[in-house]
């Protein structure tokens, strides 16, 4: 979505998303950025939503989550959105996770 704000037809969007989102839900208090970003990943991985899930595994881990925790997250979502679902997610934070080593 960060191609969003380049592009004026997309930028509505993103401006809703960035005050709605961030601006209003993920600045409340009452849960960690952390334990934000390990839902907000589980309900991604259910929709199927890869390229989000991939901005939102390096927010997690840029809020503290370890590889670990991540494992953790997309097991449990396993369960409730299917294995599919979950394979591909496993797929695309390894992706992300080699590319945080490698940089």
């Amino acid at each position: 979505m960060a191609r969003a704000a380049e592009d004026p037809f997309l930028a509505p969007i993103q401006q809703m998303t960035t005050e709605v989102a961030w601006g209003q839900v993920w600045s409340r208090p009452g849960l960690a950025l952390k334990v934000r970003s390990f839902l907000s990943i589980a309900f991604i991985a259910a929709l199927g939503k890869h390229d989000e899930l991939r901005t939102h595994i390096r927010g997690a881990l840029n809020n503290g989550a370890t590889p670990e925790e991540l494992t953790e997250v997309l097991l449990q979502a396993a369960i409730y959105c299917g294995i599919p679902a979950s394979l591909e997610s496993f797929r695309i934070a390894k992706e992300v996770l080699d590319e945080r080593s490698t940089t």
